[in-house]
């Protein structure tokens, strides 16, 4: 499936140049919504207040320079899957290196052409939704936590666990996971979206759907049992969701495994 980027995706643009700031805005507005910040204070004002997709960074900045705001974005739980650009005028291989090792995913050099920048963003955002699209359409696989961010990997590894801990509770909501993670209601949301593509209400679903396909496979419970392991109250809204999600209803599951 091909990603629709035409006015989708939010991208900030942070430079003191307000030139630069026009130029990088005209580029990519005609297939990008644009915010910009002459500074990493207007920055930082801005993710809390929106859903960033990707950010481009000029280096030299007055206050903390484009180094020292890279690697708090990259080490804030609440940033870091944010893909993250530096544009710099310093052509030395010392340079990009520290850019690389702020946690940058991509180093562009001044001057830059416009097709360059713009296919370096295209890249970024198209791999950033191959992953989120990975989550959503692995359901059989151990563990649909596959990313090749370490941070964002624990972080959904630790919500999930918390999940199968708590998966019999049928009242498990995003305020207790909130709560688990040390995140705030919306804060939570916006990071498990950005990550996954899914909410956090249909994270939990999938994990209980999940538990249930393999309880289905490794054990001769019956189905109302299952349901009820992975915190459904209703079997008929156990095996409309199981339908839902999975393509198939649990007893065909069930039965196709007997058969195989």
């Amino acid at each position: 499936m091909e990603k629709n980027l035409t006015k989708t995706d939010l991208i900030l643009i942070i430079d003191d140049s307000e030139d630069i700031l026009d130029f990088l805005t005209e580029i990519f507005s005609d297939g990008y919504d644009v915010v910009t910040a002459e500074d990493a204070e207007q920055a930082s004002a801005i993710l809390k207040n929106n859903v960033i997709d990707l950010i481009i960074s000029d280096i030299m900045m007055p206050g903390i320079d484009g180094f020292e705001f890279c690697q708090q974005i990259k080490s804030d739980i609440d940033y870091c899957h944010i893909p993250l650009i530096l544009l710099t005028s310093k052509n030395t291989y010392q340079a990009q290196i520290a850019g690389l090792e702020v946690g940058a995913d991509a180093y562009v050099q001044k001057p830059f052409s416009p097709e360059f920048l713009l296919l370096q963003v295209a890249n970024l955002l198209k791999n950033r939704f191959k992953v989120r699209e990975h989550f959503a359409s692995t359901p059989f696989e151990d563990s649909w936590i596959t990313t090749h961010l370490k941070t964002d990997e624990m972080f959904m590894k630790k919500v999930e666990e918390y999940i199968h801990l708590n998966i019999k509770d049928t009242n498990l909501e995003i305020d207790q996971l909130a709560y688990h993670m040390n995140m705030s209601r919306p804060t939570f949301y916006r990071k498990v979206k950005a990550i996954s593509d899914v909410t956090p209400k249909d994270l939990v679903n999938i994990v209980r759907l999940k538990k249930a396909a393999k309880l289905i496979a490794e054990s001769d419970l019956k189905l109302f049992e299952v349901a009820q392991m992975v915190g459904y109250n209703s079997q008929s809204i156990f095996g409309k969701n199981f339908l839902k999600y999975f393509g198939i209803n649990p007893l065909e599951y069930a039965s196709q495994l007997k058969n195989a």
